[in-house]
């Protein structure tokens, strides 16, 4: 199956729709979404810092506390087979919101416009909403948890990465 193929399965998700471990399983995919993360997040964090290694090693941790948090809740569930679509399905939706906000976040840089800031706030807002649908969905538990698990999966990648890239 093609890229563009399975973008247009994993793409509904982003509207609440399909099960992520009903989608299929693509090795490719899920590197290439990870390849996609990588290169948007290290210019969203280049951009703030402006330390090509920080941001390298910062952006690196992000993406293996990511893969461990959710390769961690899978197995605690005893769904650990589904890793692949659940992981393609968290980076999928994680990369649709980092590539609009690209735009909205130079707009923020450049003017500081109060809009640009109630654009990244809705687009945050929908990251954070499609990651707790994707863990509700793929756990099989209810919207309260799906929201737990998503404020979890956040702290743990960004703020623990944070910390640790403060730390080193």
């Amino acid at each position: 199956m093609d890229n563009l193929e399975l973008i247009k399965q994993y793409l509904p998700l982003c509207w609440f729709k399909k099960d992520p471990a009903a989608l299929p399983r693509s090795i490719g995919f899920l590197k290439q979404n990870l390849l996609v993360c990588f290169v948007v997040e290290y210019f969203m964090q280049l951009n703030m810092i402006d330390d090509p290694f920080e941001s390298f090693f910062e952006v690196l941790l992000q993406l293996l506390l990511a893969l461990m948090f959710i390769g961690f809740v899978l197995l605690i569930n005893k769904t650990l087979y589904t890793f692949i679509q659940v992981a393609s399905a968290v980076f999928s939706c994680t990369n649709i919101v980092s590539i609009l906000i690209v735009p909205v976040a130079i707009w923020l840089t450049v003017t500081n416009h109060p809009a640009s800031y109630i654009i990244a706030s809705i687009l945050g807002i929908w990251g954070y909403a499609m990651i707790a649908y994707v863990f509700k969905k793929a756990l099989v538990v209810n919207g309260f948890a799906g929201m737990i698990l998503s404020t979890s999966y956040f702290l743990a990648t960004y703020l623990a990465a944070f910390g640790i890239a403060q730390l080193i």
